[in-house]
């Protein structure tokens, strides 16, 4: 999304709600709609505009439900249920950032490990506590540590 780098993810939501009002495209405006309303409530409960990290923390929560929501209504058997928070999911993950793949991972788990001299099982505290941060939110934390698991088991 070239548009990304000019305009806020807040924003950008914004627009792509009034875009989605005006084609009267109802799915899109019903997911834009629950995702501003749940940054508006986060916005009243800090007292203050959200920046950049905490739009992003509240888009990855409206995600995580919807995938508990699919969880529930495969249980149930609603093929219908499944099939539209599926395909929330796709509207809302688009604003995130792209996802790292396995290898740019290991890189940065290997600088880590590099910078923090770790050389046992024993020093993957340390390696986490310098990885986690570069991969906040572009990586799934218990695959950070698998692979951080697996490169001290080498050594």
């Amino acid at each position: 999304m070239g548009i990304m780098k000019l305009m806020d993810t807040q924003r950008q939501i914004e627009s792509d709600f009034k875009d989605a009002m005006r084609s009267g495209d109802d799915m899109r405006k019903r997911t834009y709609r629950m995702v501003l309303s749940a940054i508006k409530l986060a916005e009243i409960d800090k007292g203050k505009s959200l920046e950049e990290p905490d739009v992003l923390v509240i888009l990855q929560k409206e995600i995580k439900s919807r995938r508990e929501s699919i969880a529930d209504a495969e249980r149930a058997d609603r093929a219908d249920i499944v099939a539209e928070a599926k395909a929330e999911i796709n509207i809302l993950e688009a604003y995130l950032p792209q996802p790292l793949t396995q290898d740019e991972i290991e890189a940065m788990a290997n600088e880590a490990v590099a910078e923090v001299g770790a050389t046992s099982s024993k020093e993957m505290g340390m390696v986490m506590k310098v990885l986690m941060p570069r991969v906040q939110r572009r990586a799934d934390g218990s695959l950070a540590s698998q692979i951080v698991r697996q490169l001290l088991a080498d050594e």
